[in-house]
């Protein structure tokens, strides 16, 4: 894989395996993740696959992830 950068197609990350949530809906409604070598995680938009991707490290991941479970952006999908 050649070298990763935020905004690259998602296509040039050959063999990277892409995960969605099982909350995903038909209508491709989801945002895709996959684990890259060296531990960053690459993140896309379901509905435009070739688009770009996002590059993340692990710390940036974990505060999303943290964050969403502790209720950091429940005020996004609550009603307001």
């Amino acid at each position: 894989m050649s070298k990763t950068y935020n905004g690259m197609p998602a296509a040039e990350l050959r063999g990277a395996r892409w995960f969605k949530s099982r909350r995903s809906n038909s209508q491709g409604n989801c945002v895709e993740v996959a684990e890259l070598p060296g531990g960053n995680v690459a993140m896309r938009n379901s509905r435009f696959p070739e688009g770009p991707a996002l590059i993340y490290t692990r710390p940036e991941i974990e505060a999303l992830i943290l964050g969403a479970k502790e209720g950091d952006f429940d005020h996004l999908i609550a009603p307001n």
